[in-house]
């Protein structure tokens, strides 16, 4: 144990100007904060940020190892980056403007996703010609030249090295460009065993020079690829502690949004809805979200009551609220978590269209009160710009949901487009009209069509359409932000986010203390990415 400081002279001064919560918000009523309109005061601390523990937990039985969720919007999560998310210890929810089926298909990739193994390598046919591999890499924007070749069947014949996706190329067929399958190096599936990635490293480490691995079953159908490259990312992670979410089987965790279907009469369709929940988990699903702009409604309570009534174990994420009474109201219903926020986010509009919203800590105070006394997990969602805005959020709550910072990973859906050499990807609002009549209306309380199927309701959109520029992968994104949470519980003493909450003493900041925290005066030649 290490010796506690001495207190200075001005140490009785510090309270009237660094207070706790309870002390804080109250004395700032009834204006509304959020992120930036306040800063935490650095308390004594031995903790080093390296030596923090970022775990965290939705519901008695979802567990996370880092406190942050991929936004079920649908420029954000889908298989992807819930996988992702996932190996990096937070959890991804499936978006739902998706087809019921394919919103399943995604929750399975992610359930039985082996980490290492590209489950659906890009593929090739024999009868191709090297041309067409070339224009495809190209609209694709593919950053790899190697794969595998298949027959119709789906049986392995060969592969397609790199070394020879060149124009000079471009008139030969694939048949006669590829290495046969004779002298393609491949382990079956059942050689995997328990440990995937011990099997790939051992191979790689025992075939010098070979990159890509091919497995497949008895009959020789394909069944994935493992990279060296990516064999030696895994082996690093290892070593640098990296905790995956796991569920109780070892599978990878993932949470998916579901919509309140309802008849033609306006009625909730309970027999649709449940039919629905059933099937995603079945498909492993860890956690159902119901997620709306207004969750403090008949339809939403009835949503959570149906779901729990027939699900009485599943972690269930219920939102968007911003008061007390909206906590107490889904915590009542059955809610395990609540998501707090409604008109934060970069691309939502609802507080300019509606007139409704509370800034951000402000809500997350007052649902925060509510949530101690019912027992529920609360979620800040929506209004987070960088690291920073990420421990004042869980100074008040359990997880962040991050969209924006997520919507220029290389693992979140939509094409990349370039524009004047530099390259972007779609994000847009679930508010926005294209995602509306994409499938999310329900949320904002529209129909995508009238009843009996005529023309489209007129609706007021909640949300913009707009470009993120590629911020690279996941991984890459993360880490300066969870870099960022450490340091945070480093200048507060905390060892944990319990301790983060206990120790947070807010001060209120003017519009010159915001200036004075951010880079100025200089010329900025390299901008943080925290």
């Amino acid at each position: 144990m290490s010796a506690s400081p001495k207190k200075s002279p001005a140490a009785g001064v510090d309270p009237q100007f660094y207070q706790s919560a309870a002390e804080f918000f109250p004395g700032q009523a009834p204006t509304a904060l959020t992120y930036d309109d306040v800063t935490l005061a650095t308390l004594y601390s031995d903790v080093l940020p390296r030596d923090t523990r970022l775990d965290t937990t939705l519901s008695d039985s979802l567990h996370l190892s880092m406190p942050i969720i991929s936004a079920d919007m649908d420029t954000v999560t889908e298989s992807t980056m819930a996988i992702g998310m996932a190996l990096n210890g937070g959890l991804g929810l499936i978006h739902y403007n998706l087809s019921e089926e394919e919103q399943i298909r995604e929750v399975e990739r992610v359930k039985y996703h082996v980490h290492g193994l590209i489950r659906d390598p890009i593929q090739v046919s024999p009868d191709q010609t090297i041309e067409d591999v070339l224009r495809r890499v190209d609209e694709r924007r593919f950053t790899f030249r190697t794969f595998p070749v298949v027959d119709k069947k789906g049986v392995l014949v060969g592969l397609l090295s790199g070394r020879v996706v060149k124009e000079r190329y471009r008139a030969k067929k694939v048949a006669e460009a590829m290495t046969p399958r004779a002298e393609v190096y491949t382990l079956k599936e059942k050689e995997l065993g328990k440990n995937p990635i011990a099997a790939a490293d051992k191979f790689f480490t025992e075939h010098l020079g070979i990159h890509k691995l091919l497995v497949v079953d008895d009959h020789d159908h394909l069944r994935g690829l493992f990279t060296l490259s990516d064999i030696e990312r895994i082996t690093e992670e290892a070593r640098a502690n990296v905790r995956p979410a796991r569920d109780a089987k070892f599978r990878l965790v993932c949470g998916a949004a579901i919509s309140a279907p309802r008849t033609a009469s306006g009625e909730l369709d309970r027999e649709k809805m449940l039919r629905h929940a059933a099937a995603l988990v079945e498909a492993g699903a860890d956690a159902l979200a119901i997620s709306t702009a207004h969750g403090h409604t008949a339809g939403v309570g009835q949503c959570v009551r149906l779901l729990r009534s027939e699900f009485k174990d599943l972690t269930l994420i219920a939102g968007n609220v911003t008061s007390g009474e909206g906590v107490s109201f889904l915590a009542e219903a059955g809610a395990d978590a609540i998501k707090i926020g409604q008109g934060p986010g970069s691309i939502c509009t609802t507080r300019v269209v509606a007139g409704v919203g509370i800034p951000q800590l402000t809500a997350l105070y007052v649902a925060a009160q509510e949530a101690k006394r019912r027992g529920v997990r609360l979620i800040a969602d929506g209004g987070i710009t960088k690291s920073g805005d990420i421990v004042k959020a869980l100074t008040l709550s359990d997880a962040v949901i991050l969209g924006g910072l997520l919507a220029g990973c290389r693992e979140a859906p939509g094409e990349i487009i370039e524009i004047e050499g530099k390259f972007y990807k779609q994000y847009r609002g679930m508010g926005s009209l294209s995602a509306m009549k994409a499938g999310s209306a329900a949320r904002y309380g529209h129909e995508k069509s009238s009843p009996g199927g005529g023309r489209p309701q007129k609706i007021a959109a909640e949300g913009i359409e707009a470009l993120k520029e590629i911020a690279g992968t996941l991984d890459a994104v993360l880490a300066p932000l969870l870099g960022g949470l450490q340091s945070g519980l480093g200048y507060l003493g905390a060892r944990n986010l319990a301790e983060l909450r206990d120790n947070a003493r807010f001060a209120r900041v003017t519009a010159a203390g915001m200036k004075e925290a951010a880079p100025h005066d200089v010329i900025e030649v390299k901008a943080s990415k925290a």
